[in-house]
């Protein structure tokens, strides 16, 4: 009888530890609960991209591109989704070789399309023979004529003959040069004056590729200028209606979006989460709500 007593005062003890260790486990990282999220809305983000893509290769990229900036981790979920949407209906891939960025804006995640991007998506129309935009410093060599018969010359400072400059000096401008296949062909160019101008009234004016990629976004804002003139189709046109927007509909059929949230595995689990990211602090309940406006 003593040994039944003891056997049972033993089982509700391990019951007792166990409960104890399941409502004491750590809650979901942000990290985790944003890897929650790709997972949950895969299948939604999949029916929006281009057949060229591939939703696990964009996944694993926006959670690098999340992971490895902080101030997105205290961004809201929504608009991080969102995010990921616009660059998933664009095809493009944020952040490795500058076809879009996700940049912190406050809560929110602002997506901007960058140079590579907006270059990709004029040459989708089949309209554009080619399509390219260079930077201008100040000790280059550069003519331009506009008019009847239009003529751009432009000599990089290093490989001038008529003089040998030490240095390029300072970025002075930016053009664009777009051949089309029926022959035509666009020139467009931009002072340093007008491009900061359009600089001062980006959101991401301060952080982002403008600050790390001072250069690409000069030759980007000069594509978007000269955007109107190109002969490319309206679904195209209206991509860069979406650059430097927060997005929270992040279900493109409109359809209610609920989420489980994530259980962080106890020790000793035999099938701990792959969303789990031990390098992440577990900072934050992750109780994130997904708003859908």
């Amino acid at each position: 009888m003593a040994g039944q007593r003891s056997t049972g005062a033993s089982l509700e003890n391990k019951l007792q530890n166990k409960a104890a260790g399941a409502n004491n486990a750590p809650a979901p990282s942000p990290s985790q609960t944003i890897a929650a999220y790709l997972k949950k809305m895969e299948y939604q983000i999949a029916e929006a991209m281009p057949k060229h893509m591939n939703i696990e290769r964009l996944s694993r990229i926006a959670l690098t591109t999340i992971r490895t900036t902080p101030k997105l981790l205290e961004c809201s979920i929504p608009s991080l989704m969102g995010a990921v949407m616009q660059a998933a209906q664009l095809g493009l891939e944020p952040g490795l070789i500058g076809h879009c960025y996700i940049i912190p804006y406050g809560t929110e995640a602002t997506f901007i399309i960058g140079y590579k991007g907006m270059i990709d998506l004029a040459r989708r129309s089949g309209n554009i023979q080619s399509i390219a935009a260079h930077e201008v410093y100040e000790n280059d060599f550069i003519e331009l004529t506009y008019g009847l018969e239009e003529n751009l010359k432009h000599i990089p400072w290093f490989l001038r003959k008529d003089a040998q400059p030490a240095e390029s000096g300072k970025i002075i401008g930016a053009y664009m040069v777009a051949k089309f296949n029926d022959g035509g062909h666009f020139i467009h160019y931009m002072p340093i004056s007008e491009i900061e101008e359009h600089k001062k009234r980006s959101k991401a004016s301060s952080k982002g590729p403008w600050v790390t990629d001072y250069t690409e976004m000069c030759k980007k804002t000069v594509v978007r200028s000269g955007w109107k003139w190109l002969p490319i189709s309206v679904e195209i046109a209206s991509a860069v209606t979406k650059d430097e927007t927060v997005r929270k509909d992040i279900t493109p059929n409109d359809e209610p979006f609920t989420f489980d949230m994530p259980q962080v595995p106890n020790e000793g689990d035999d099938n701990p989460s792959n969303d789990t990211d031990p390098k992440q602090p577990d900072a934050g309940s992750g109780q994130d709500e997904l708003d859908l406006e």
